[in-house]
């Protein structure tokens, strides 16, 4: 994994090419936005419940027209909040979502998380389908998805475009080893929401020692490498342009198996909410 690069891209089963770390926008503002798209970031995660997507598409926009990139240097991805589950809701809401954000398509959209129904999950899933066919959504996939969850929509007799991401809350403390497996198995790629777990496992004994050998790295290098050699995608995120930057200084050292098996835990902690166990 030592050889992976900034430039590292993970295929979805669309055939779309996603980065391999992404910039995560929750309650990220404007600027900060923009700062990771100048310090290298290529993906932006964010989400219709995060309020901020118009910021998310203008950070973009100024730094198109600064810098003359182009749209498609750029991997967009934003989600669809609970209160929109259902086919007409979820039309609405991909074109509300496109709207804010002042953009032509959404390179990933996301099922925020499985908490409706059966049958409002499957209907959103067929209205996703169709703006996929109608060009306003390059890939699908869902978030907070439990393989009970998966398994109900591979299930489905109307399902055309299978899920290309799952986006989790995975680190060392919740490693969701069965969840990660089921999707990898089944060609879906996992993203690492929280990878740094919000901070509170930074002073760790296990972090420090080997922020300590590795170079004096930060404890949120060490989690953001820990990701990406799990094969997953993480998607860090930081309001402060120093953190911002650093946070991608990840592809300059690689992690030994001895090390990478010291941070292999089988515990249950999550730091934010966990829809997986969800039984709706």
């Amino acid at each position: 994994m030592s050889a992976l690069t900034l430039q590292s891209t993970l295929k979805l089963t669309s055939g779309a090419e996603i980065p391999r770390i992404g910039f995560g926008a929750y309650l990220a503002h404007e600027e900060a936005v923009y700062d990771a798209l100048k310090a290298g970031y290529r993906m932006i995660d964010t989400a219709e419940f995060y309020r901020n997507e118009a910021e998310c598409g203008r950070a973009l926009a100024r730094w198109i027209g600064e810098t003359g990139n182009k749209r498609e240097d750029v991997f967009y991805v934003t989600k669809l909040w609970n209160d929109h589950h259902g086919y007409s809701a979820t039309a609405r809401a991909i074109d509300d979502s496109l709207s804010r954000a002042k953009l032509d398509y959404i390179d990933l959209y996301l099922i925020h998380s499985p908490l409706s129904s059966r049958d409002l999950r499957l209907e959103t899933w067929r209205a996703m389908q169709d703006a996929v066919k109608a060009g306003k959504i390059k890939s699908i996939g869902v978030s907070n998805y439990g393989i009970h969850h998966l398994q109900e929509l591979f299930g489905w007799p109307q399902l055309e475009i299978k899920p290309s991401v799952n986006q989790l809350e995975v680190h060392p403390w919740l490693p969701r080893k069965d969840i990660v497996s089921f999707c990898h198995e089944h060609g879906i790629v996992v993203q690492a929401y929280s990878p740094l777990t919000r901070g509170k496992r930074f002073k760790e004994p296990v972090i420090q020692e080997l922020c300590r050998k590795y170079a004096n790295k930060s404890p949120a290098q060490i989690l953001i490498r820990w990701s990406l050699q799990q094969g997953l995608v993480p998607i860090p995120k930081s309001n402060d342009p120093e953190r911002i930057r650093a946070n991608l200084d990840v592809f300059g050292f690689g992690i030994s198996d001895d090390d990478m098996a010291k941070l292999d835990n089988k515990s249950y902690s999550p730091v934010t909410w966990d829809p997986t166990t969800s039984s709706l």
